[in-house]
């Protein structure tokens, strides 16, 4: 038992470690390209830091969700701390969308009164934010253990920053040979517009998420169709809820049934069904014989009828 205990630890270290030393080399060269941003009057690496800062900010949700997975639930916290994560992504996601803006009237300003920018200076920078990404996605990429989701992420978040270095190097070489420093406004605007996809897609994941929405893949009519399909004794399922906690889909049901010989038998094949068919974990099976009347069947039905009889 103990054996076993040791092994399951290890893949979840590995990935906290990968995470931590990803996080580390992009935060450090996210100040570099602030820094070098500065020095060299270079909007189009303060863009590609605006970027390594969506990037570092992943890595860290990343790490806190390992880190918080293994706590256990507290009497308050009941799912432990896992929403946590879904809020640090959802502050994260404003933010990018905050400095998006920012780089954007900034560029504005800029065409209307170009700037000197040291294409030298902005060029090593930017090459060396090239490589400390490369380096990133090599140390997320390396290792055959199970990569959970987060890491998977991180992984894609710092390959969508190379273009943003790409973007800065292409800038730099303009402004080298041609001394065209209006290059450097447009290709930092091309940059926030991928920092900006990148934000849409967390706000609207993390909204969806806090909001106790369902997740998006998941089509609850066909979820009950199939159900009442795959087991016969299902009569109807109703009071259905579905919802995310730190990317793990919760489930509470309703299930009218016709009175089974074995009534844990037929709660498993169920459970076992939600499990495999739909990945859904953590499920809450409330098994009636009888049609359910009343109003605290339906949460939405109830305050339907209200209104009905106001009217």
């Amino acid at each position: 038992m103990a054996h076993s205990h040791t092994q399951t630890a290890s893949p979840q270290d590995a990935n906290a470690r990968r995470l931590l030393i990803a996080f580390s080399i992009t935060a450090l060269f996210m100040v570099a390209e602030v820094i070098g941003g500065l020095i060299s009057g270079s909007l189009a690496l303060l863009a590609d830091a605006g970027h390594m800062l969506t990037d570092a900010a992943a890595l860290l949700v990343a790490l806190l969700a390992v880190h918080f997975a293994r706590r256990p639930a507290s009497g308050r916290h009941t799912f432990g701390w896992l929403r946590l994560t879904t809020l640090a992504a959802f502050v994260n996601a404003i933010a990018l969308v905050v400095i998006t803006i920012f780089i954007v009237w900034e560029a504005i300003v800029r065409f209307q009164n170009p700037q000197p920018v040291a294409g030298k200076t902005m060029l090593i920078i930017a090459f060396a934010g090239l490589l400390a990404n490369l380096f990133s996605f090599w140390v997320l990429h390396g290792g055959g253990e199970e990569r959970n989701m987060n890491v998977r992420a991180a992984a894609l978040h710092v390959l969508g920053d190379l273009l943003g270095s790409v973007g800065a190097i292409a800038a730099a070489l303009v402004i080298l040979w041609t001394g065209w420093t209006p290059i450097d406004p447009i290709l930092s605007v091309l940059v926030s517009c991928l920092v900006l996809r990148s934000a849409w897609r967390l706000l609207k994941e993390s909204m969806n998420e806090l909001m106790e929405g369902a997740p998006v893949t998941l089509d609850i009519a066909a979820l009950k169709r199939d159900l009442s399909r795959t087991i016969p004794e299902v009569r109807n399922v109703h009071h259905v809820h579905i919802w995310l906690v730190g990317e793990k889909p919760l489930m509470t049901l309703h299930v009218q049934v016709i009175p089974p010989h074995d009534h844990d038998a037929l709660l498993h094949r169920i459970l076992h069904f939600l499990a495999h068919e739909y990945q859904i974990e953590h499920a809450t099976v409330q098994m009636e014989y009888q049609p359910c009347h009343g109003s605290e069947c339906d949460l939405n039905e109830k305050t339907a009828h209200h209104h009905h009889h106001h009217h």
